[in-house]
């Protein structure tokens, strides 16, 4: 664990390079034109629908990787704030606790700091954003039959990385001047999750009134 807390702090506030997509794949391509879309000011809701003829999991697939790299970046800012001291348990308030499991090092939900927490759940990301099994990126290779499951659990998580940074530091993204950015990109997120009912309305519930609020 020390390794990976050391990986947390890391002075470039970012845990690990982003991950990007290969120029001159298909990926890439839809990659560009998403990233095409939100820059030309169109209505976030408008930006996240299916494009006519493209697959609905490449289509997840580059959004879930491009969020990825969003939400990394934005935790790894908030990251000086949020440390063992600060923030003992990974929880979106009073009433909500998150706790680690991968099947792996942890078989059982396992109480984890905020920071442990975020660090475990990058690696595990990464982990399987990285396996041509899961995310294949060679042309005519298929998605497995389970690839949308497997989106809706690692968007479950990023979606708590929002409810703890909202909860627990939204006086540092204020300080910082990033409240804007932040709320750009957790719309961006809400919309894409809602357009393809990805995540379980009970895990939204931490965030409902701020959502109400900034997603009209």
């Amino acid at each position: 664990m020390a390794l990976c807390l050391k990986q947390v702090f890391n002075k470039d506030k970012t845990f690990r390079p982003r991950k990007k997509f290969e120029p001159g794949t298909q990926r890439f391509e839809l990659y560009k034109k998403a990233q095409a879309s939100l820059k030309s000011g169109l209505d976030l809701k408008a930006v996240v629908q299916l494009p006519p003829g493209e697959n609905i999991n490449d289509w997840i697939a580059v959004h879930l990787v491009d969020f990825f790299n969003r939400i990394n970046l934005i935790y790894g800012t908030m990251s000086e704030f949020c440390t063992e001291k600060t923030c003992p348990i990974m929880s979106g308030g009073p009433k909500y606790e998150y706790r680690w499991q991968d099947d792996h090092r942890f078989k059982r939900p396992t109480k984890l700091s905020a920071p442990q927490y975020m660090c475990m759940l990058m690696d595990w990301i990464e982990t399987l954003i990285n396996n041509e099994d899961i995310f294949p990126t060679r042309i005519g290779i298929p998605f497995p039959k389970n690839f949308q499951q497997v989106c809706t659990k690692i968007l479950t998580r990023l979606f708590r990385v929002f409810v703890h940074v909202y909860i627990h530091h939204f006086d540092s993204i204020i300080s910082m001047g990033a409240e804007a950015h932040v709320n750009t990109c957790y719309k961006h997120f809400y919309y894409f999750i809602s357009e393809f009912s990805l995540v379980d309305q009970r895990e939204l519930e931490p965030l409902k009134e701020m959502t109400e609020r900034i997603c009209h």
